[in-house]
């Protein structure tokens, strides 16, 4: 009979293990395998143990010279666990209208952009992509609710994958709040 108790202890405590394993999994980026500028697969689980900055950009904008700053950002970060994805998005006054190939040539061209640009994505709306959905819903993403106002908005994902921080449009990338949350 005790033996039997022991197994059952264990069987329980397996099961309630992996369903925590799980539903951490389901409050992380890490469900998510999006398609870069090329088209080809990224797996956001690749990316466990490194914070994160995904940020929403657009070429025809205002705000479209943070791509040097995030770029700058990203050189200096990048050996230490650091990584920002572009997620170019044509959601606001149509500022981000070119293909692909026409995105990721800007970048290069204008900004020498090194870090991982995705495809192009709707960031709010009916159209909008799923990892944006969790990103803005707190029944998601298990922190809070946001709603990306313009471009170039900045979600801070901790080493486990898990909404850390979010950081309004205008905040420079090199801003010594984004610089301290990398650092620590």
């Amino acid at each position: 009979m005790r033996n039997l108790i022991v197994i059952c202890l264990l069987w329980c405590c397996a099961s309630v293990s992996g369903q925590n394993v799980q539903e951490m999994e389901n409050t992380s980026i890490y469900q998510f395998t999006v398609k870069d500028i090329t088209g080809a697969d990224f797996a956001l689980s690749d990316l466990k143990g490194k914070k994160v900055m995904i940020v929403n950009t657009a070429s025809k904008c205002g705000l479209t010279p943070q791509y040097e700053q995030l770029e700058s950002l990203y050189n200096t970060y990048k050996n230490q666990n650091f990584v920002i994805i572009g997620f170019p998005a044509n959601n606001f006054a149509n500022q981000e209208p070119g293909t692909n190939e026409e995105i990721a040539e800007f970048c290069q061209m204008n900004y020498g952009v090194s870090f991982p640009m995705m495809s192009k994505i709707s960031v709010k709306g009916d159209d909008i992509h799923p990892l944006y959905a969790f990103l803005t819903q707190k029944e998601q993403n298990g922190v809070e609710s946001s709603e990306v106002s313009w471009n170039f908005q900045k979600y801070l994902i901790d080493e486990n994958g898990h909404l850390d921080k979010v950081i309004d449009p205008k905040t420079l990338p090199t801003d010594q709040r984004i610089i301290s949350w990398i650092e620590q």
